[in-house]
């Protein structure tokens, strides 16, 4: 089947990249619009000709392909244009986190060895105390630096045309730091290309509209990102999240597809004009990078027109697991079965796999799986592992079983497993319990250090506005719901829980915070 009627390029081509769909599109559809943002948009034809202007510049510059170029800014149109240039021109683009301390975005334009960084004026304020340790020129992307903005920085020439081959590296991506030092994590184009082929079955084409809120510098975001450029739908940015304005936007565009990480999902569904909102344009949503609990699948089932479909897997690639909740009701619980082509199975601490039904490491094999970690030998030897025939998965640190069926259930990651008196304690199964409880929005459970049992699991908690139920009483009732060694130690009641940019939750700041203000418990 074509991409679209007439092209030349077929999904079942060996490969094919996201610049050449891009010049089809441009050439076929050249006054479909592209990308839309606060009113602004791109047609394909417009689109294509700024990401010429925009890899001729790199080129201009003095980049070669291979190069590396850093961005480090909210979603915006330019930011869209630049990523797709730097492909266009042979590069490798490294996207970064704004939300990432000053040293640590030093720490990862080094390791990237970037030629140039472009950000826009928020990245740039706070780049300010360490400016001197950046030795690369930066570029504004909203035109904010005098003399460096991106509209005067485009050039007015076609670039030189480059080959792109499968092994060409596409991107750089950072691991979010959550549980550790960021690692940079490296795709080729025929990883990408694979995410562009599975985008059909999802619906994704020429009268797909996408709206995109998660960032263009997360994997999640690229998933969805991909297809729709590629397959030549309609892209909707926000800068920002904000529920009443996703909401809105989904109405006025028509939207018919969409990524959101668990968290915006259940602040959408938490909204009392929710039902208000005509939604019934929608095909296809998806989700992923955090735990989501069946119950908020099912409530978005019972309202939100359109198939659900959960993704697991991890930036690193290797096996991933897809849950189309819309097919199977009964297994809302789980993330699904491992996709076609993509080989997964469970290990135990010391390597050897287990059979259906037992719980540990989740592993992972696919064409979708990354080069390594960039300069990190040997942290990309600790993420992989290899059966008997020699066959290579990607550790995912994260622990689960399979059923019977195929569908795997996640317990935890294996770093916040809790041990506590020689008992394994799953925070997620305490979470379960905990969430029910009528007074709160969110929770989540970490362990912390206890002289006595090693670990003992502590309790966190949002309440729902409103509610001003004490923390005591909540534990109380919780304690009674659950095993002597599943009970919490102390449950503690917060207006927010810290989450990354795609959702997470921190635990690891929350272990800190716990042990920098009551230290080790008895």
């Amino acid at each position: 089947m074509s991409v679209v009627a007439s092209y030349p390029i077929t999904l079942e081509s060996p490969f094919a990249t996201l610049p050449e769909l891009l010049a089809l599109n441009a050439r076929y559809r050249a006054d479909h619009p592209a990308v839309i943002q606060d009113g602004q948009r791109l047609s394909y034809a417009e689109l294509d000709t700024q990401v010429n202007r925009a890899a001729a510049a790199l080129q201009r510059d003095g980049l070669q392909p291979g190069d590396a170029i850093a961005i480090c800014a909210a979603n915006s149109i330019p930011y869209a244009v630049l990523f797709l240039a730097a492909l266009r021109a042979g590069m490798v683009v490294a996207p970064l986190a704004p939300s990432s301390t000053a040293d640590s975005l030093v720490n990862m334009l080094r390791d990237s060895a970037a030629k140039l960084l472009f950000v826009d004026q928020s990245v740039a304020q706070a780049l300010q105390p360490v400016t001197g340790q950046i030795q690369i020129p930066l570029l504004s992307l909203d035109d904010s630096q005098p003399n460096t903005g991106f509209s005067q920085w485009l050039a007015d020439s076609m670039p030189t045309p480059v080959e792109l081959k499968p092994e060409t590296l596409f991107n750089i991506i950072y691991s979010s730091g959550t549980t550790g030092e960021p690692k940079g994590i490296v795709h080729d184009h025929l990883m990408r290309w694979s995410h562009i082929q599975r985008g059909i079955a999802f619906g994704y084409g020429a009268d797909g509209v996408t709206l995109m809120s998660t960032p263009l510098y997360s994997n999640t975001t690229l998933v969805s990102f991909l297809p729709t450029i590629g397959l030549g739908g309609t892209l909707v940015l926000m800068s920002k999240f904000d529920a009443q304005k996703y909401l809105e936007l989904a109405q006025e565009h028509r939207a018919t597809h969409t990524m959101l990480v668990p968290v915006q999902y259940q602040r959408i569904m938490a909204r009392d004009d929710f039902d208000r909102y005509d939604l019934s344009s929608f095909k296809m949503k998806f989700s992923t990078s955090a735990p989501f609990h069946g119950e908020l699948k099912a409530d978005i089932l019972e309202r939100w027109p359109g198939g659900l479909v959960e993704f697991y897997g991890m930036t690193e690639g290797g096996g991933s697991c897809m849950l189309l909740a819309h097919e199977f009701t009964d297994k809302l619980n789980t993330v699904g079965r491992p996709l076609d082509g993509h080989d997964m199975r469970v290990i135990d601490e010391d390597g050897n796999e287990l059979p259906v039904g037992e719980i540990g490491e989740v592993v992972g094999h696919s064409i979708a799986m990354m080069s390594g970690y960039l300069n990190k030998p040997e942290k990309t030897a600790e993420a992989e592992w290899y059966d008997h025939t020699g066959k290579r998965f990607i550790r995912t640190g994260d622990v689960g079983r399979f059923d019977e069926e195929g569908f795997l259930t996640l317990m935890d990651r294996r770093k916040d497993m809790i041990i506590s008196g020689g008992f394994n304690i799953y925070p997620s199964d305490l979470e379960a319990v905990l969430r029910q409880h009528p007074d709160l929005v969110e929770v989540t459970v970490i362990g912390v250090r206890s002289t006595s049992w090693g670990e003992t699991p502590v309790g966190y908690a949002v309440l729902k506005p409103g509610a001003d139920t004490p923390a005591e009483h909540i534990l109380q009732w919780f304690n009674g719901q659950v095993g002597k060694t599943q009970r919490l130690n102390r449950l503690i009641l917060t207006d927010e829980l810290p989450r990354s940019a795609i959702g997470k939750v921190l635990k690891r700041e929350l272990r800190d915070q716990f042990q920098a203000e009551f230290g080790v418990l008895d």
